[in-house]
């Protein structure tokens, strides 16, 4: 349905598999083999409302520990190992969730520290038509200021040197074959947060 997913490599401190999930990839056999052959799940994250549909049906086989926003979390009801956050959630040494709503109420970002830091953006940002990244308003956006402000708190938060590349949650294939959004500091920092105030909802 256009939303893209992402399966996080990774340790611990203590050698022991660490694997993050990133929103709701296919229930389908040969993508639950992948990531079983790769050490199955430590987090999985839900960075928008949008990616909890196929949720009940993944767990059963990931049994793994998922993370969604406090606002969000009454949409996973009877589901087991679910954890809340209200604003962040520490992943340890790989990085941290940060509450970005806007595009949804519990609307989140995860930052990856390795390869020079890593945004998983959900829909917050995304690619338009042109390729270019920033945050799209649709009809169903829930506060589009409440976007915008957020945007900007991420143009402070990083530099270029904690922040690489950007993967978005859709529209990935407006990047014209690419898979990440590259050089992600400077696209991050020339979007015009002003300007884009006053833009109408897409379809």
């Amino acid at each position: 349905m256009g939303g893209t997913a992402y399966f996080i490599v990774d340790k611990d401190g203590k050698g022991r598999s660490a694997n993050l999930l990133v929103d709701t990839p296919a229930n389908e056999p040969d993508v639950l083999q992948f990531i079983a052959d790769r050490g199955g799940v430590r987090f999985w994250i839900i960075t928008h409302r949008g990616a909890i549909g196929a949720v009940k049906a993944l767990q059963t086989n990931l049994q793994c520990q998922i993370l969604v926003q406090e606002q969000e979390a009454y949409l996973l009801p009877g589901i087991p190992n679910v954890i809340t956050y209200r604003e962040y959630f520490s992943l340890g040494i790989q990085g941290e969730v940060l509450w970005m709503p806007g595009h949804s109420p519990g609307s989140a970002c995860v930052y990856y520290k390795n390869h020079g830091g890593i945004l998983f953006s959900g829909r917050h940002l995304l690619p338009d038509r042109q390729g270019q990244l920033r945050p799209l308003r649709f009809s169903k956006t829930f506060h589009w200021p409440r976007q915008l402000q957020n945007v900007e708190k991420l143009q402070t938060r990083f530099s270029a040197d904690t922040l690489s590349y950007i993967c978005p949650g859709a529209n990935t294939g407006f990047l014209r074959g690419e898979y990440v959004v590259a050089n992600a500091y400077p696209q991050l920092q020339n979007i015009d947060v002003v300007q884009l105030l006053s833009v109408p909802a897409l379809l």
